[in-house]
């Protein structure tokens, strides 16, 4: 595959994608960000609690 036509594949896929808008019903955006937050803060407080030689 070259660089031309993998590009050219990757305009017309995201081309498809502006017609669905990209966003599931099911998907709260506000309940996926604070998922995410909540998964960073924990992985955050579990570093914090292992590495006490600080």
């Amino acid at each position: 595959m070259s660089f031309h036509s993998t590009a050219a594949q990757l305009v017309t896929l995201a081309a498809e994608g502006e017609e669905h808008g990209g966003n599931h019903e099911s998907l709260s955006p506000y309940l996926t960000g604070g998922g995410a937050l909540f998964v960073l803060l924990l992985m955050l407080w579990i570093t914090t609690r292992f590495n006490r030689d600080r």
